[in-house]
């Protein structure tokens, strides 16, 4: 999509610089020949710091339990109890058998069976309490039972991660608490089209998002919670947030917003500046589509004190730099020409984010 805009304003752009001149400012003369959800201002001391916009960096939500882990017995869990001093009551693993393939498999009803004792109640409890609920039951035969209780494999509790990491899986929960950040590195780590910034967690029905890029970046240990049984992770793909600069610059290109702001100075500076001769510094237009309406914002840089404002004017994604030359074809017949390119660009955006 992005090559796609590109190509159609490039070609919209060249197209409409072969005809007179371009008068300098913008008047109201030349706004009233404009169509009324046309708006063009002029930047200025007094207004740059208003249409300028800062890069919003996604917020994250609370999520809950997201910082306390203990394991909780489940269905189809394992078990690996040790009565010291007792051998009669511990399962014999043998030379062949490990204590997953001999311990006690907790049943669909989170019981499991143990001799004298009968069903014991596991689901849900800790192994503690577990041991607990035994040395109790067991102490009407054996004075004073000394147990070990554990779980020998863990098979009841998993989460899920998803999309853009290099292997996407299932990974089983254990008694070592898995962060969102070790669940990702075990999932191969993020691909160089993820959006760290828009991660989502699905959990008990709810869905949070949450910005993992402040935790890589300053270690915010919230946006980086510990997971719990039947959590989802979803890694999105991220989306292109380029601006366009065209006309009379040195190297036309795209712009790369993702990352951090990027002023208009910056923009311009970093593929060259002006092409000297053929450019007029007196029209620098930056077209940004809000809705229905198209912003036109003009910058006058003849002078140093232009290019000072323009790095106070950020840039934001499908803004379209065009630096005008002379000669050049009158506004209202410039304008008219990048005018269906600028919503084309804006629909194709909407379609890329649905």
């Amino acid at each position: 999509m992005r090559k796609l805009i590109g190509s159609m304003v490039m070609t919209v752009f060249l197209a409409a610089c072969t005809q007179g001149f371009t008068e300098f400012p913008i008047d109201e003369r030349g706004q009233a020949q404009l169509p009324d959800n046309v708006i063009v201002t002029r930047l200025d001391a007094n207004n740059v710091a208003t249409f300028s916009q800062s890069r919003r960096t996604p917020g994250s939500q609370t999520v809950p339990d997201s910082q306390v882990w203990n394991y909780r017995i489940g269905v189809g869990d394992i078990l690996s109890i040790d009565v010291f001093d007792h051998p009669e009551l511990t399962l014999p693993a043998g030379p062949m058998r490990s204590a997953a393939e001999s311990g006690f498999r907790v049943q669909a009803d989170g019981t499991f069976f143990y001799p004298f004792v009968g069903q014991v109640e596991a689901r849900g409890k800790a192994p503690e309490q577990v041991r607990a609920d035994l040395q109790t039951s067991l102490a009407e035969f054996i004075p004073d039972p000394q147990l070990e209780v554990r779980v020998a494999s863990f098979n009841s509790q998993a989460v899920v991660v998803t999309g853009e990491v290099d292997t996407p899986n299932r990974q089983q929960l254990t008694n070592v608490p898995l962060t969102l950040l070790e669940a990702i590195s075990a999932a191969g780590g993020l691909t160089e089209n993820a959006d760290s910034s828009r991660v989502t967690l699905q959990r008990r029905g709810q869905t949070y998002n949450i910005n993992f890029d402040t935790f890589l970046r300053g270690g915010r240990l919230t946006n980086n919670p510990i997971l719990i049984d039947g959590d989802t992770i979803s890694v999105p793909r991220r989306r292109a947030m380029d601006a366009f600069l065209l006309g009379q610059i040195v190297s036309p290109a795209t712009i790369d917003l993702s990352d951090d702001d990027i002023s208009l100075t910056q923009a311009v500076t970093r593929q060259g500046g002006l092409a000297d001769v053929r450019s007029d510094a007196r029209g620098i237009f930056v077209f940004r589509r809000n809705g229905p309406v198209i912003n036109v914002y003009q910058l006058d840089t003849s002078t140093p004190t232009g290019f000072v404002l323009g790095t106070h004017f950020n840039l934001v994604p499908n803004d379209v730099v065009f630096v005008t030359r002379s000669p050049l074809g009158r506004w209202n017949d410039t304008i008219s020409a990048i005018l269906p390119t600028i919503s084309v660009a804006g629909g194709l955006d909407a379609l890329g984010t649905d």
